[in-house]
């Protein structure tokens, strides 16, 4: 019986961990300001027929704070990436130089600024239902122990565990967006 507790608290705590790390992906991508390879993460290039991730077919360098460089590998996709970058609807004009893809970072406005804080908090949001659904699932574990011989106090002590990993998880979550927040209101 132990050992299934044991289980069941290491998978709630590795599916805490899968949050944390989801939410730190979605905080990454939105931008502060200044230019961050990431911001270009998800941007898909149509390369000889097939969706590529710009990443495998650049290299992407930040040459200043406001400055995103890409540098193809083939010099024959460039208008290919920045179709590609348009079409990801960032907000960028990338330019072309011939040899690589130059896209300059323009400074937020306090209108922008505020939709990302918004952004950050709804992917917050999203954290904290995954958070709960962890939970439920972990608490209605508990009570199928409960029926299969687990003691009531027993339950009980798993179960305030339990919440209270997910409390500590939620602090640290709140402060990673809150920090967030101080990052991309900073001018």
């Amino acid at each position: 019986m132990e050992d299934e507790l044991e289980f069941l608290i290491d998978s709630l705590m590795e599916d805490l961990d899968k949050v944390s790390g989801h939410l730190d992906k979605s905080l990454l991508k939105i931008r502060a300001g200044r230019a961050n390879p990431s911001m270009l993460e998800g941007v898909m290039v149509q390369y000889y027929g097939t969706m590529t991730q710009l990443s495998q077919m650049t290299n992407i360098n930040t040459p200043d704070a406001r400055t995103l460089f890409i540098q193809p590998f083939d010099k024959s996709s460039i208008q290919d990436i920045e179709k590609a970058i348009l079409k990801s609807n960032l907000g960028f004009n990338p330019m072309n130089n011939g040899d690589a893809v130059i896209i300059n970072i323009p400074p937020l406005t306090e209108e922008r600024r505020h939709e990302l804080v918004k952004m950050a908090k709804v992917e917050a949001e999203e954290a904290k239902i995954s958070l709960r659904s962890a939970r439920k699932v972990s608490m209605d574990e508990v009570k199928r122990l409960e029926k299969d011989g687990l003691s009531e106090d027993r339950r009980k002590d798993v179960e305030i565990a339990i919440q209270s990993r997910i409390d500590t998880m939620v602090t640290q979550l709140e402060a990673k967006v809150a920090a967030k927040e101080v990052d991309i209101m900073k001018v």
